[in-house]
């Protein structure tokens, strides 16, 4: 299992839920195609799992 996660916004979160923004932003995520690595817990899985049609993850 890897300990990190590679998170990529991939799909612009102007239409979303203010939620699934307010999650973006959480995560770290400000702009298109910018990439955080995050520690692979079950905290930022849940955070992922809401915004999954967003983001593009990878397992590092």
């Amino acid at each position: 299992m890897a300990d990190k996660l590679r998170i990529t916004l991939v799909k612009s979160p102007i239409g979303a839920i203010p939620k699934q923004k307010a999650t973006i932003e959480a995560l770290g995520l400000k702009k298109l195609n910018k990439t955080v690595e995050l520690p692979n817990n079950d905290a930022v899985k849940g955070m992922v799992w809401h915004v999954r049609h967003l983001v593009k993850v990878e397992e590092i």
